[in-house]
């Protein structure tokens, strides 16, 4: 009997594995820009465009409800296409908001594409399933799961391709503009919670380096991990849109949301870049991603971000200044690390202490290498877990307004070239997940990474250093007085206890 129950499972389990190629998609492209010079967007970016050719103008989106007001103001000026791809998207105040502003753009005529991985689409395959039944949506899940539920048997079934995720993030609107960095959609990532809240960074451009993210947008729809939604998901009631709408409208005048869409509402920035008022800062800009191909270990070692972003900067001269939540570098990136040291290059790293991270087998995979980074002459600092509310709110400069943990992804070089978008220094993003990003040659904004370090940085985090025996203490400010810690700040004896463990497995690589 438990042979044949054996025999049973494993053929279930057979049968539920890999996916077959896509078939039957229709083609989309973007529309060339000249098609959409017309439209609001369009008019209003065209002549600051015309005064700095040749570059693209920048907008820094370290406010959360900020980053939340770009998005819907881009979803609601659209007049001809949307083109969103994220590697997360929640159902909750925020995201339900955002999937019904693509909801009324549609019924406005404008065509909505939206690819999203996923593993990053919990409850929410009626919703998509719906938005797709609608004549001018198209959903597409990027390396989607067979069994809806739970997925985590494909894990099982089909590793390879499962264990490789779409971290990418872009909203475009018209060709005209776009946002690219660090957030989700999910209230934690855009300041509507009281509980964990992300410290992120996002940038909205117009400009020259928008068809480019439109380009890419396209390699990544018409790649082969892209399928279409109606194809995975069970099928629904067209009626289930009016269901998205009243949830819509019911999270509107939420008690509990209603101070948030109202403070959204009053910000200035929603009206400033229609009229043309929003202070771009200019700047040359190149979008550096990953080969989609990556996405089922195929794509070749020079398509990689990581090549493209070592073949745009080259080697450091001077300093780097480093902020990734999930930083694990591994023993390679340690030698690169030292040798940049070894050539007088100073380096500053941000990443999250542990009682800040929410993937405590990413920290211990960054703890292993902590001695030797400082022993090299790395400066390494730990922000604190911070309030997620009230007085006490993170002020990081160029890295999130108000957090309890770190998210964004950003690193400056020489004082001259700044990086921002969804790449963590860590191996998943260099070897298994897709990434997306900007590089700006710009010494303002490399100068706000760079004083962020001088002040921000260390008031709001632990200092870690080594003491006369080389054992690891850690030093934070407290009412202007110095406090020495020697074990992992703010964290039980067993989370401190966990790590260690964590630390000895063989899972570097899938951090």
């Amino acid at each position: 009997m438990r042979f044949l129950l054996a025999c049973l499972c494993a053929s279930l389990l057979m049968g539920c594995g890999s996916m077959p190629l896509p078939e039957g998609r229709s083609v989309s492209t973007a529309l060339p820009e000249a098609e959409t010079h017309g439209t609001a967007l369009g008019r209003a970016i065209a002549p600051l465009a015309a005064a700095h050719p040749g570059r693209s103008g920048i907008f820094s989106l370290s406010d959360a409800r900020e980053a939340f007001a770009a998005r819907v103001l881009l979803a609601r000026a659209a007049e001809r296409t949307l083109d969103v791809q994220y590697y997360i998207w929640r159902p909750d105040t925020t995201g339900t908001l955002l999937l019904e502003a693509l909801h009324d753009a549609a019924n406005r005529g404008v065509r909505v594409r939206l690819l999203l991985d996923d593993n990053g689409t919990a409850g929410m395959d009626q919703l998509l399933a719906a938005l797709d039944a609608h004549p001018l949506v198209e959903v597409r899940l990027f390396n989607p799961f067979r069994v809806r539920s739970p997925k985590w048997l494909g894990y099982l079934t089909d590793f390879s391709r499962a264990n490789r995720r779409m971290h990418n993030k872009s909203f475009t609107a018209d060709n005209q503009a776009t946002i690219v960095g660090g957030r989700n959609v999910g209230d934690e990532y855009f300041g509507a919670t009281e509980g964990v809240l992300f410290a992120d960074l996002d940038v909205l451009a117009a400009g020259p380096v928008v068809p480019q993210i439109s380009q890419d947008f396209d390699r990544y729809w018409e790649s082969a991990s892209a399928y279409p939604a109606a194809q995975v998901l069970p099928a629904v009631d067209a009626a289930q849109l009016q269901a998205l709408r009243t949830r819509a409208r019911s999270v509107e005048s939420d008690p509990r949301a209603a101070a948030y869409v109202e403070a959204v509402r009053a910000l200035p920035f929603v009206q400033d870049l229609v009229q043309g008022r929003l202070a771009l800062h200019w700047a040359p800009t190149r979008m550096v991603s990953d080969d989609p191909a990556k996405g089922l270990g195929q794509a070749r070692d020079g398509s990689l971000m990581l090549r493209q972003l070592t073949a745009i900067l080259g080697q450091p001269a001077r300093h780097v200044d480093l902020v990734s939540p999930y930083f694990v570098p591994t023993a390679a990136g340690v030698e690169a690390f030292e040798a940049l040291r070894a050539r007088g290059v100073q380096v500053r790293i941000l990443t999250n202490a542990l009682e800040a991270t929410d993937v405590a087998a990413v920290h211990a995979g960054y703890a292993r290498h902590r001695q030797r980074l400082l022993q090299a002459g790395v400066e390494l600092y730990e922000l604190r877990r911070q309030a997620a509310s009230g007085e006490a709110k993170m002020k990081t400069g160029p890295f999130g307004s108000s957090g309890s943990s770190l998210h964004a992804k950003t690193f400056a070089v020489d004082g001259q070239h700044v990086f921002v978008g969804s790449f963590n220094f860590d191996p998943r993003s260099i070897h298994l997940n897709t990434e997306l990003g900007f590089v700006i040659d710009s010494p303002a904004l490399a100068q706000r990474v760079d004083d962020a370090f001088d002040g921000p940085v260390p008031a709001q985090s632990y200092t870690v250093g080594l003491d006369a025996r080389g054992a690891l203490v850690w030093t934070e400010q407290v009412d202007g007085q110095a406090v020495r810690h020697t074990t992992e700040p703010g964290a039980s004896i067993w989370k401190r206890a966990g790590v260690v463990v964590l630390s000895w497995l063989p899972i570097e690589w899938l951090l």
